[in-house]
């Protein structure tokens, strides 16, 4: 069961995949993201497990357009984390989960102490290391574009920081079929990305001007059509999964006071 901060009651699958990419046409986006943008079966099991037998989880900014992580089988609330402050008492919830959205927070600080504050268990975030997102071979090919994306997110001693206390550090293995379609999910599909919906739903292209993004798709395509990429990086064409910039940090349970 999901819910939304208000108390109304949400299908799962919808709070899951609901969301639209920043910029341009509000409605395409949105399709994009629907069909682009779903939960990761492996990143699901992840997350179950590390949320352990919380029964109560917060799901925070999936109303903001992000995908769920949140486990269909808990009672779930979703929020915004874009509200100044929640609205709920000290140690509401048994678990936290935030995915993605801690790229667009403007006081991260705050956002994160107003989650640990409500939450008497585990906070888990599920984000990416912006000082290992410029080790993707699209750098090659869009700088501007990886350097853009990088810059959405905070350095994870931020975030660990802003969470307080003992934080475990996961980095999560992408397969080569991952459905939740960020930048890195095609490490080993490069022509994905020459599809517009594609990169329209990993909310990255649009970081960037036009004229941008125009070159650096142009540059991927030459790369593709000469062979130049495979001779470079197609060896990661058959690797089964690829452990990049994607990381679940895990922060212990509050101490009651």
């Amino acid at each position: 069961m999901v819910r939304t901060a208000d108390g109304s009651a949400g299908d799962a699958d919808g709070a899951r995949a609901a969301g639209s990419a920043s910029g341009g046409d509000s409605s395409v986006h949105t399709a994009d993201h629907l069909r682009y943008r779903r939960p990761e079966p492996s990143f699901v099991r992840t997350i179950a497990h590390a949320l352990g037998e919380a029964s109560s989880v917060l799901d925070v900014g999936s109303d903001a357009g992000a995908v769920s992580y949140a486990p269909a089988d808990r009672q779930v609330t979703s929020v915004d984390a874009a509200a100044e402050g929640l609205p709920f008492a000290d140690r509401s919830f048994d678990a936290a989960l935030t995915t993605f959205p801690v790229a667009g927070w403007t006081d991260l600080q705050r956002a994160l102490g107003e989650v640990r504050r409500v939450t008497s268990g585990p906070v888990l975030v599920l984000t990416r290391d912006p000082g290992r997102i410029p080790d993707s071979w699209l750098t090659e090919y869009a700088p501007e574009v990886v350097a853009a994306e990088a810059r959405q997110y905070p350095a994870l001693d931020r975030i660990a920081d802003a969470l307080g206390g003992p934080v475990e550090t996961h980095h999560l293995a992408i397969p080569f079929t991952c459905v939740d379609g960020f930048t890195e999910a095609y490490y080993a599909r490069p022509e994905r990305l020459l599809d517009a919906g594609v990169r329209r739903a990993t909310g990255a292209w649009d970081l960037v001007d036009d004229v941008t993004a125009r070159r650096s798709v142009a540059a991927l395509r030459t790369a593709l059509d000469t062979g130049a990429w495979d001779a470079r990086h197609g060896a990661l064409r058959v690797r089964p999964s690829h452990v990049g910039s994607l990381v679940l940090l895990v922060a212990s349970p509050a101490r009651a006071t």
